[in-house]
């Protein structure tokens, strides 16, 4: 069925963000900025690191109170929030706790409940209080159906799997979880509430390439709003259709998804540049003719005017962008052995737990390969296991000629001095040519102005984590182990590594769930699954259409057993096939002018909504639309009307597809 062109290209708005202020300790975040979210925008936010990402979700959420400015959501909305650290103390186990995101239909079973045991218990079938049970319990059927309440633990169960869980985690407490796995459970109960709004912060950071691929498809198709904040590129451009950056206090808002966003914003950065050369010429010009002047006294009025000209100019400010560090490379080490690294029969037990069982793996000089796999497949452990950070239960490791590792996880930021700064930290590996860009790196990796001077011991686990491999780069290795080394890196630092990975000239092992990480980065790829450790010679993208094709197979074959034990029915014999229904030519011309009066009213309301919403998107005439205090009642007025002419034009086509 096709849509009205209209309808596909004008959502109706849901939340109108209108002259947001926000200061911190004299710092402007947000410089009266207004825009607004419609029902299905996905929208991915960008900017540099502290330019207010988080920030603005909390803004909406509504948990950051604001300095000036307001946002108007329609009444009813449910927003669901996805903060960047989650440390519960929940008592509940997995399945319990996620079950908490059908607040609202368990209440509804709980007085379901209720009503049966008390008409069991009575015996006034005549009177009207009886009957108001009965009617109650008919409209507390009526809400559960309407929540799907009767699929509530079919829906948690393929949520919880989808991010990863098993069944056998179902049980375990929810405080005993790290906080990676208690994000997942947060994750999970703001799907299955399926909100209004979706605010995620980072949702990709704990997931393993598996559950970020499914989280993707659930996203795509998610019949709501999302505005989130990720460092995954390919998992932004997948998903999202506008992005919002955020830079210096204001908003720039691109209708596209992030790659493509990059593209526009050279060009509005060149137009930008323009006009501030432009405008420092005007200044310039000013200055001049206000010192030629201010001297003369029957000049002396108009040199006032310049100066008053002057001082209401706004100044336009071009985001300065360091590309210094782009170019960074690995100091030289001595180069291995053909052979670098020998695994052989290795298994780990942890107490009765077996995460891995007899796997044998060897890499050689100058290859690039990628772990991959579900969280729990031992991804971690076989790494330790092999910079012998970590004993093996059985079997042994054998290190190459010459070979020298150097190893990134997060636990890595141990063995770095609390009392050192973290310049200090830096300063005390850098050797040769690498002193003179010590602060380029570390901007690299987000330690701007006065962050160089904070302490070691006062810094977050990001932060230390950043740290770690910033100091890492700095010695010299031939073979690099890195763990999630991507995690608490923005998209430009992470280019900068990934560059860096690319053009050194060791071995280097990646565990990583960042499809655009790994993209052109590895060559090799090792996943680690419940049967062990298997070699793939593809990059990351034919890994993974090779998994996606196995995986369909696999549905295929499911599919098919399933359906083998029903008897297959008999072909319809001419005979007794059903004849061609008539077509009553009169009822179709009907619905054709039904439907032709429909299409035109969605039409028309689709034109009425847009140029509403293009006027909220001017601050002076919202300010004007707004003051009438019934506005927001007209205008939701108005959007419901216009989804009950599109679902009578939709069952109006139906009608008329049925009737030809």
């Amino acid at each position: 069925m096709s849509f009205p062109l209209a309808y596909r290209i004008f959502a109706p708005a849901m939340i109108a963000v209108s002259n947001v202020f926000l200061a911190f300790g004299g710092r402007t975040i947000f410089n009266e900025i207004s825009f607004l979210i419609n029902k299905n925008d996905k929208i991915g936010l960008t900017g540099r690191n502290g330019a207010g990402k988080s920030t603005l979700l909390k803004v909406l959420k509504g948990i950051q109170p604001l300095d000036g400015g307001d946002i108007m959501y329609p009444k009813g909305t449910i927003i669901g929030y996805l903060p960047q650290e989650i440390n519960s103390q929940s008592e509940l186990n997995v399945i319990e706790e996620t079950r908490r995101a059908f607040e609202e239909t368990l209440h509804f079973l709980e007085r379901k409940d209720q009503i049966v045991h008390e008409l069991e218990t009575r015996t006034d079938y005549e009177s009207d209080s009886y009957m108001d049970i009965i009617n109650e319990l008919q409209e507390v059927e009526h809400q559960l159906e309407m929540h799907d309440a009767y699929s509530m633990d079919e829906q948690t169960e393929r949520v919880l799997k989808g991010l990863g869980f098993e069944p056998g985690d179902f049980s375990k407490r929810v405080k005993d979880l790290s906080g990676g796995w208690q994000m997942r459970i947060e994750l999970a109960k703001i799907l299955l509430q399926k909100p209004d709004l979706v605010l995620l912060d980072e949702p990709t950071n704990h997931l393993d390439i598996d559950s970020v691929i499914w989280l993707e498809k659930f996203m795509k198709d998610y019949n709501g709003a999302i505005v989130m904040v990720s460092h995954d590129r390919t998992f932004l451009d997948n998903i999202t259709n506008r992005t919002i950056e955020c830079i210096a206090g204001e908003i720039e808002d691109y209708p596209c998804p992030y790659t493509r966003y990059t593209e526009l914003r050279v060009e509005r950065r060149e137009k930008v540049q323009s006009a501030a050369k432009n405008q420092q010429r005007e200044i310039a010009q000013i200055e001049r003719n206000i010192e030629r002047f201010r001297a003369k006294a029957s000049k002396a009025t108009f040199a006032q005017s310049l100066i008053k000209k002057l001082d209401k100019m706004d100044v336009i400010e071009v985001e300065e962008e360091n590309l210094s560090a782009m170019n960074l490379r690995f100091p030289p080490a001595t180069a291995s052995g053909k052979v670098v690294i020998t695994a052989k029969d290795i298994s780990k037990k942890f107490g009765d737990k077996t995460v891995i069982s007899n796997q044998n793996i060897e890499i050689l000089r100058g290859e690039k390969v990628a772990f991959v796999g579900k969280n729990g497949m031992g991804k971690t452990t076989f790494s330790r296991i092999l910079v012998n950070n970590l004993d093996a239960t059985a079997g042994t490791v054998t290190l190459g000629h010459n070979v020298t590792i150097g190893y990134y996880a997060q636990h890595a930021a141990d063995s770095m001095d609390g009392s050192d700064t973290v310049l200090e930290t830096v300063d005390r590996v850098a050797v040769g040519d690498i002193r003179t860009k010590i602060r380029d790196l570390l901007g690299a990796f987000l330690f701007k102005g006065d962050d160089v001077y904070k302490k070691v011991k006062v810094l977050s686990g990001g932060e230390k984590g950043r740290l770690a491999l910033c100091r890492l780069i700095l010695e010299p290795r031939n073979v690099l182990v890195l763990d999630e080394p991507t995690n608490h890196l923005d998209i430009m630092s992470k280019e900068i590594l990934k560059n860096a990975l690319k053009n050194f000239e060791g071995t280097v092992i990646v565990i990583s769930h960042d499809r655009d990480f790994l993209e052109g980065l590895t060559d090799k790829i090792f996943e680690f699954n419940k049967d062990g450790i298997k070699e793939h010679l593809d990059d990351i993208n034919g890994f993974l259409e090779k998994k996606a094709a196995e995986d369909f197979r696999t549905w295929e074959l499911e599919k098919a057993a399933k359906k083998a034990p029903a008897a297959a029915k008999p072909a319809e014999s001419k005979a007794t096939a059903t004849p061609a229904k008539s077509v009553d030519e009169k009822e179709v011309k009907r619905l054709k002018n039904e439907v032709d009066k429909a299409e035109k009213l969605v039409e028309q309301l689709d034109v009425e909504i847009n140029t509403i919403d293009k006027k909220l998107q001017d601050s002076v005439q919202y300010d004007q639309l707004t003051k009438d205090p019934n506005f927001f009642a007209n205008y939701e007025a108005l959007r419901k009307r216009q989804e009950e002419a599109m679902q009578k034009w939709e069952k109006l086509t139906e009608q008329l597809q049925a009737a030809s």
